[in-house]
């Protein structure tokens, strides 16, 4: 695989509530670093190995959120060894039915040749901003009309018209230039 592809099969097994599919992007022995500037998602800070890291990010996950649809914003170069880009998610609570939108950064680390794995992932949480149920059509609506998985911050602040999310369109437009 390509870091493309694992990148692609990532958020499948993310999005898709399939943790199986983690056996094709991480190493057995893998280690996922979470760091959180938002109060709104409880990952543990560290978490070694594939079935600890298709708890946190699939099974748990998936427990709770619900409509999920992430983005990357950049993709990586096909020979990578790390890539690190910003990321945009969407997500409905299955609960309280609130709809929760986040970005950050991923830092990605690859290694092993032809069968390419990722050894470590670090999850800068920026931004997450919780909304009530109401606006779950909009931002919903807004976030189909995205390219998956790869958008671009311009189309991301085109797409997110509402003013309730002006951060998380901040955090996501801080590297673009006007010209």
């Amino acid at each position: 695989m390509s870091p493309e592809q694992l990148l692609r099969t990532y958020f499948r097994a993310k999005d898709d509530d399939r943790p199986h599919l983690l056996a094709d992007v991480f190493t057995s022995d893998a280690r996922l670093e979470v760091n959180g500037r938002s109060d709104h998602l409880g990952f543990p800070g560290v978490t070694i190995g594939l079935d600890g890291i298709a708890d946190v990010l699939v099974r748990r996950f998936n427990q709770t959120y619900e409509n999920i649809h992430s983005y990357y914003l950049d993709r990586p170069q096909p020979t990578a060894e790390a890539f690190t880009c910003d990321w945009l998610v969407g997500m409905t609570e299955k609960a309280a039915r609130n709809v929760r939108v986040g970005c950050g950064r991923y830092k990605w680390t690859f290694a092993g040749h032809p069968d390419l794995r990722v050894t470590r992932l670090v999850i800068t949480i920026e931004q997450m901003v919780v909304l009530a149920p109401a606006y779950a059509p909009d931002v919903m609506l807004s976030l189909r009309l995205l390219d998956y998985p790869w958008t671009s911050s311009d189309r991301v602040t085109r797409a997110l018209s509402l003013d309730e999310l002006e951060s998380v369109k901040g955090y996501l437009a801080r590297n673009t230039v006007i010209g």
